[in-house]
């Protein structure tokens, strides 16, 4: 549901500001900033407009939101990789061509614009997560889903009364519902029905019949259109699960290789453990063997000082014997 209100368009959660000439450039390029510097530079317009005494224009830019990280990026896709931005958008106006053309043998036509689609979304990620990388900021899983949602609803409202500008997105817009894309294919005519009066010719009941047969077939051709439409949105959706698959695979191969890590760094654990061990048992047997040795040292200190001992004794009794030899000599 679109409501205006000012001159600011709102639909849903997504907000543009009708802004035209220098006051729409300076609002564009408010939008193509890092997002880090966005809200100082619409502070600083805004304060700018309205010393310049355009107020009204001033209180619209104040209004204009910071937009979210998934937002920005896809901003930036548009004011940056516009031939790639654009591809996405022609492919959803095939799409819809297709789809809502009552000629036979279309399903093709869908399909191949739907190929399309595919392939542009593809791109327009992988631009997206080397932009988010080239600015500092983190492509989550999360971040990478919601730009790729925000682009195929972008491509989807291509033909709806209330698609969303670009370029200037503050929030993550949802795609359509089912009823929004079913209301773009063209119903064949329904002759609404009358009561049949009590008595009919003959040529009145030719004209019933024909009539009759074209109410059965118009809703068989509505079942089939509609049918064709939930295949088309089926493989649409199979857009996001193939990324989602993708970003899955390769968080698997990093998990894998760091259980492999984990299981290196636990065998080098168990390694050095093993070592600390070893080193441990050696010390341990030098520390016995040192002292046993200063056991033995003590030991033989002891014997060798009870050795010393003995010799002074003895010395001390041959000096005696000594003189008591000398003195009988002399006695005699």
């Amino acid at each position: 549901m679109v409501r205006k209100k000012a001159n600011l368009y709102v639909v849903g959660e997504r907000r543009q500001t009708n802004t035209k000439g220098k006051v729409g450039d300076d609002v564009d390029s408010l939008f193509r900033l890092p997002l880090a510097e966005f809200t100082t530079a619409r502070n600083t317009l805004a304060a700018q407009l309205k010393k310049a005494g355009r107020g009204d224009e001033a209180v619209l830019v104040k209004a204009l939101v910071k937009p979210s990280i998934s937002a920005w990026a896809v901003n930036q896709l548009y004011w940056n990789h516009r031939d790639a931005f654009d591809r996405l958008i022609a492919s959803g106006e095939h799409f819809h061509k297709a789809q809502s053309s009552h000629l036979g043998g279309k399903l093709a036509d869908m399909r191949t614009a739907l190929d399309a689609r595919r392939e542009a979304l593809t791109q327009l990620s992988d631009l997206a997560t080397s932009l988010l990388r080239d600015a500092d900021h983190n492509p989550t899983p999360d971040t990478t889903r919601r730009i790729t949602t925000t682009l195929e609803a972008m491509s989807a409202y291509a033909s709806l009364p209330d698609a969303a500008s670009p370029g200037r997105l503050t929030h993550d817009v949802d795609p359509p519902g089912f009823e929004s894309l079913a209301s773009l294919i063209p119903s064949a005519d329904m002759t609404e029905r009358t009561e049949e009066p009590a008595r009919v010719t003959h040529s009145q009941k030719s004209v019933s019949a024909a009539t009759n047969t074209r109410r059965k077939a118009a809703p068989d051709g509505d079942v089939r259109q509609l049918k064709e439409t939930r295949q088309a949105r089926i493989a649409a959706a199979k857009v996001p699960l193939q990324e989602a698959k993708r970003v899955q695979i390769a968080a698997r191969a990093r998990a894998q290789k760091a259980q492999a890590a984990q299981k290196k760094a636990d065998a080098d654990a168990k390694e050095a453990e093993k070592h600390r061990r070893a080193a441990e048992q050696r010390f341990e047997k030098a520390r016995t063997t040192a002292e046993d040795a200063a056991r033995r040292a003590r030991t033989v200190t002891a014997e060798v000082e009870e050795a010393v001992k003995a010799v002074e004794d003895a010395e001390r009794k041959v000096e005696k014997a000594s003189k008591e030899l000398d003195s009988l000599f002399r006695d005699g």
